[in-house]
């Protein structure tokens, strides 16, 4: 093959000093195919590459090398093929000689209307548009990056492949949206890769790590890493095809939540996490045992401080690496399913972190987050706010929820600090914020993007759960967005949990007077779809174990959180508590712990694991209990004035199935002779007494049932006389009829 040699083919654009320095926005004008009539001129940019040859491909004959001219200092190194011939290139190092494809010899990747998509916020799917996607483009097998980050001047894929150097791999920047992209022939999954961004005026920033990474090293590692694409092994279609039933409003809903890295120490080793595979060994048969329907793990998407319990996230797409691969989690999640178990995940929308390698200043300037502190600053957590005006921000954030449900099969997703999205003085003073258009502190554009949020995942995933995390009076946070609402499916019931706190931390000879603090709740329990939660958060921050609260002696005070469990309950709204409380864990949590799982021995703390596993075995089993638990028809007072006995007794019920009596006892005083109205007469049988010396309790009680003879009382037209034991609760059904 002869090729006539022209001096014009070895001209240099004046561009050429840039692209040589780094400072080029448009290498693909320099390097890769250039077409010079009958001949394509190639050009490629190795610094440290001893010689370079292009190997000419033909399609009936052995392929033909050729010299590259290097052109003196620069790194470039120039040839010339046959129009429109095919090319590999041949490098030889100092050590090594690498065959590969020029990445510059690729045309545009993105699709048009994906872009357009991406920048209106609208591309539900961007775990396979950004970031790293292993693929195959003209027969080459690599690896397709994407990131956006519209203000840079340059913007380059670094890592071992190119010795973390930002001139060998500089990208095509697509003006109308923003993204940079480029294809780089021969990687695959397991790389470890960063960006390499300078800023318009032309200054680098530190290496930041990929945004829509699926994969990243363990930390303290920052690098993120290209992900498998093969699909995930999943064997829960059963699960999936009837979860909808399962998480529907009439179901019983209870939830475990926890902390994965200090659920459980392998071997009892502090300095130990438990992977993927050993959680779903230990943690599944302990909650099908102990009678929850889900679990809830506090945020597992890539975090860089352990301190803050994942709520500082920056991979929002990625699984924490400390637990192992994508596909082990999906594999846990798979587990959970199979096994009739639920997973919700903590999702963290609300604010980032400003480490560097993160999303802070991405680009050089404010574009995840607001440029003005009074917008974008969390003063409480030192951390950056969404800026959730920006459509590419309200899409980043839609498709991280999206592909965490579509991706990973998760059930529902808790969303983390909501209150502090909804108002623009959320923890601030006077001068601190900016009102919004309409001079109010009501934070509009986090307002438009929950709605868009809760409608997309509601659309795109209709049985999944979207719980907010949402502790002022906020109108309609469940409420349909099409009725003026925010969207979600339930809300947690943060002032139940503070007025239930501060009642039972109180001294029984005084609850009498203060039965108004839990009383209250039900003046609003019908408002929402509540959770009732006691999550992690009343268990740290100085605020000691919820045994801890507890007033009296030891007997006591497990007789008080025995009582609280079974006054929860009863109560309506579905149940979420914290690990550690179902063993009556005496000392607050820390995440370098793990709960004392050895004090199980003892009868109080196991007597409390049984109450927590017969309290969900009746939720579940008793349709009264959980039937309407958003609805004033499933709750009917019996009692709810007895101020010197300090006594409250009320019905939960369900159309078509037997009520259920709730009576507690909130002193320590045996109350014998109580008596208490009901609506039918005849045997009714103790289905629960919190006193039961199974549960550590001194077993006084109604000898498994009691007969309600036809005398009217509390408005009911019979009554039963009880005794009722002390710092306990009874559950009680009609002996005859189902449950």
């Amino acid at each position: 093959m002869r090729i006539r040699q022209d001096a014009a083919h070895y001209v240099l654009p004046d561009s050429v000093d840039d692209l040589v320095h780094g400072r080029s926005s448009d290498p693909f004008a320099i390097l890769g195919r250039h077409n010079m009539g009958r001949v394509d001129v190639i050009r490629v940019l190795y610094h440290d590459a001893a010689r370079v040859r292009l190997v000419v491909e033909r399609p009936r004959a052995s392929p033909i090398e050729r010299p590259m001219r290097r052109m003196g200092e620069t790194g470039l190194h120039v040839g010339t093929i046959p129009a429109g011939a095919r090319y590999h290139l041949k490098i030889v190092w100092a050590d090594a000689v690498e065959e590969t494809a020029d990445p510059y010899s690729f045309g545009l990747l993105l699709d048009e209307a994906e872009l357009n998509l991406f920048a209106e916020g609208r591309h539900g799917q961007l775990d396979h548009l950004m970031g790293a996607q292993p693929m195959v483009i003209d027969g080459m097998v690599g690896v397709r990056f994407a990131v956006w980050a519209p203000n840079a001047r340059r913007v380059s894929v670094i890592g071992d492949f190119n010795f973390w150097d930002g001139r060998r791999h500089p990208m095509r920047l697509r003006h109308a949206a923003g993204v940079w992209e480029l294809f780089i022939p021969g990687l695959g999954p397991g790389e470890r890769y960063k960006f390499e961004i300078m800023t318009r005026e032309g200054h680098i920033l530190p290496h930041k790590a990929d945004p829509f990474a699926r994969f990243a090293e363990r930390p303290p590692a920052t690098a993120s890493v290209v992900a498998s694409p093969a699909p995930f092994a999943w064997n829960d279609a059963d699960w999936m095809a009837t979860r909808g039933r399962a998480q529907a409003d009439d179901a019983p809903l209870a939830i475990y939540e926890l902390h994965v890295p200090s659920w459980r120490r392998p071997q009892g080793d502090p300095d130990r996490i438990m992977s993927w595979r050993e959680l779903a060994g230990e943690l599944i048969p302990y909650v099908q045992a102990a009678g929850f329907t889900h679990v809830e793990l506090m945020p597992v998407m890539e975090y860089p401080f352990g301190g803050s319990w994942g709520y500082q996230p920056l991979g929002l797409f990625a699984p924490s690496a400390r637990h192992g691969t994508p596909a082990d989690f999906a594999a846990f999640i798979d587990a959970c399913h199979t096994a009739g178990i639920g997973v919700i995940l903590d999702w963290v929308p609300a604010h980032f972190p400003n480490d560097v390698h993160g999303l802070a200043c991405f680009d050089g300037c404010a574009l995840y987050e607001h440029q003005d502190p009074r917008e974008g600053v969390h003063r409480d957590w030192n951390t950056h706010i969404y800026n959730f005006g920006r459509h590419e921000v309200r899409g980043f954030l839609i498709a991280s929820a999206l592909m965490w449900l579509e991706r990973f099969h998760i059930d529902g997703l808790r969303v983390d600090a909501v209150a502090s999205m909804l108002y623009r003085d959320y923890s601030r003073r006077e001068g601190e914020w900016i009102p919004n258009i309409h001079g109010g502190r009501e934070n509009l554009e986090a307002v438009a993007f929950l709605r868009q949020l809760n409608e997309t995942v509601h659309e795109t995933c209709p049985d999944a759960m979207m719980i907010a995390e949402e502790s002022t009076a906020w109108p309609g946070v469940t409420r349909p967005v099409a009725q003026g609402g925010l969207g979600f499916s339930y809300k947690w019931n943060m002032g139940w949990m503070h007025d239930s706190l501060r009642f039972f931390a109180r001294d029984p000879l005084w609850r009498g007077y203060h039965l108004n603090e839990i009383l209250f709740g039900l003046h609003y329990a019908f408002s929402e779809h509540f959770i009732l939660c006691l999550s992690h958060d009343e268990v740290t921050h100085g605020k000691g174990s919820l045994l801890a609260r507890m007033p009296g002696d030891g007997w006591q005070r497990h007789a008080n959180l025995r009582v609280f469990f079974a006054f929860m309950w009863a109560h309506p709204g579905r149940k979420l508590v914290f690990m550690g409380a179902e063993l009556a864990q005496e000392a607050e949590w820390s995440h370098e712990g793990e709960p004392p799982w050895r004090s199980l021995d003892d009868p109080l703390k196991g007597g409390m694991l049984g109450l927590i596993t017969d309290l969900n075995r009746l939720y579940r089993d008793l349709p009264a209990l959980h039937a309407l638990d958003s609805d004033p028809a499933g709750f009917a007072w019996i009692i709810g004035d007895d101020t010197a006995n300090a006594v409250l007794a009320w019905l939960r019920l369900a159309p078509g199935h037997a009520p259920v009596l709730v009576v507690l006892n909130l002193t320590p005083v045996v109350r014998h002779g109580y008596r208490v109205g009901v609506p039918v007469g005849g045997a009714w049988r103790e289905r629960l007494n919190s006193d039961a010396s199974a549960y550590g309790g001194s077993g006084e009680g109604n000898g498994g049932g009691v007969v309600a003879q036809p005398e009217p009382a509390h408005g009911q037209p019979c009554s039963c006389v009880l005794t009722l034991p002390p710092l306990a609760a009874l559950y009680l059904q009609p002996a005859g009829e189902g449950s």
